[in-house]
């Protein structure tokens, strides 16, 4: 079997533009949550998210291009053009042929379908765009990144709602592992804040109206963000035979299902996720320094995610460092365990343990180190990322030191 390695990485979210300006948000604990600014928000009684600001869609890309990319694929391709300039791979003849893209994503595209409703049943045009479904469907992201940077291997996208990217580096992870690629694209991304898609998550009542606080007490709700990441994972010798500079090495992943409840989570089905994360990458719990949880801010998910962890490491959960990054980003549903996949990768590549910000109200049934308020300076060799979705849908990544 391969080691698989990560040699690039990219980013656009609401703290970051890029990676760089993405890990100094975490540094300082930078809140990208914010008034959302689009067509309609009035009408909505939830007005705040992780929108992507400063952002001109009209000078990253042209007319022809932007009738065909919904935002979540420009944020994806914008993503990928970083990473694969970092990693300073070109991909021609065979490491074209067999090299791919999976990518996460949960919305598809929900600006799309958003304006083109809007369009048909509130202007009454009777005539949309001819490009409206390969613009809006939830592969676009994937097939565009094929084309444009000639990946010809596997390339498809994954959909299991918020566990969407962390499912999809799983099996980028699996395909170089296993030998069926040497390279494999890999991320996720999401935009769906608009009108349409905000309301919709209004209706669960799981949404806060002022902030985004994971393992407060007085926590109150998710916060929605928007943005992609994506990252190259890299067969190791394939890497070091070209002289890559390595960030950092996947070693393991698992997946479960509650096979319970559509919306309520389960401590067994998450447990059951990192333990089988550990035992793939035959680490032992007391090897893991830090997780980037799922921490949603909701009662039930921040809740459960402690008692699986206490239950998964024992003794060992108080000496863990576990925080949420969603409290600065927001939770970018199908995007969101690639952004908060590069946290994992600045604590152990730069020592830096990214905070839970908004942190105000110890809970007891939230016990745990969760890296309040400040980011912290921590020697770390093993790090986990959590993803447990709507559905019952787990997910975890194991990531070692290179």
């Amino acid at each position: 079997m391969k080691r698989v390695v990560i040699t690039g990485a990219g980013t656009i979210n609401a703290i970051g533009h890029n990676v760089a300006e993405t890990l100094e948000g975490f540094r300082e604990g930078r809140c990208g949550i914010g008034p959302l600014d689009f067509p309609d928000v009035e009408r909505l009684s939830i007005r705040i998210g992780g929108q992507v600001r400063g952002y001109d869609a009209e000078a990253r890309f042209n007319r022809q291009q932007l009738a065909l990319y919904d935002r979540f694929t420009q944020f994806t391709l914008l993503a990928v053009r970083e990473a694969v300039a970092q990693s300073g791979l070109s991909f021609d003849g065979e490491l074209a042929a067999r090299s791919g893209v999976v990518l996460g994503n949960s919305g598809g595209g929900m600006t799309t379908l958003d304006a083109n409703y809007r369009s048909v049943y509130e202007e009454g045009k009777n005539r949309v765009h001819p490009f409206v479904v390969p613009k809006l469907m939830n592969n676009a992201a994937a097939s565009h990144v094929s084309m444009e940077f000639n990946l010809k291997g596997p390339s498809f996208t994954v959909s299991t709602a918020c566990a969407s990217s962390n499912h999809a580096m799983s099996q980028a992870f699996q395909m170089v592992h296993g030998g069926m690629a040497p390279v494999m694209v890999t991320g996720g991304s999401e935009s769906m804040l608009c009108f349409g898609g905000v309301k919709a998550w209004e209706g669960l009542r799981v949404m806060s109206k002022d902030a985004c606080r994971p393992f407060s007490a007085n926590r109150n709700g998710m916060v929605q963000g928007e943005g992609a990441a994506v990252f190259v994972f890299e067969d190791y010798d394939h890497a070091k035979k070209r002289g890559a500079e390595i960030l950092a090495e996947v070693v393991g992943f698992a997946m479960s299902s509650d096979a319970a409840d559509i919306v309520m989570p389960s401590k067994n089905g998450a447990a059951r996720a990192i333990r089988g994360a550990m035992m793939d990458a035959r680490i032992n719990p007391e090897e893991v320094g830090y997780i980037n949880a799922h921490g949603t801010g909701t009662a039930a998910n921040d809740k459960t995610e402690c008692a699986a962890v206490a239950d998964v490491f024992g003794a060992h959960a108080d000496r863990l460092m576990i925080s949420s990054t969603k409290s600065m980003h927001g939770h970018l549903i199908g995007g969101t365990g690639a952004v908060e996949l590069l946290a994992c990768v600045m604590a152990l590549r730069d020592g830096v343990i990214a905070p839970t910000i908004g942190y105000e109200e110890p809970d007891p049934e939230c016990a745990l180190d969760v890296v309040p308020n400040e980011a912290r300076e921590a020697r770390v060799e093993v790090a986990l990322s959590n993803a447990f979705a709507f559905g019952g849908l787990n997910a975890v990544l194991a990531l070692r030191k290179v």
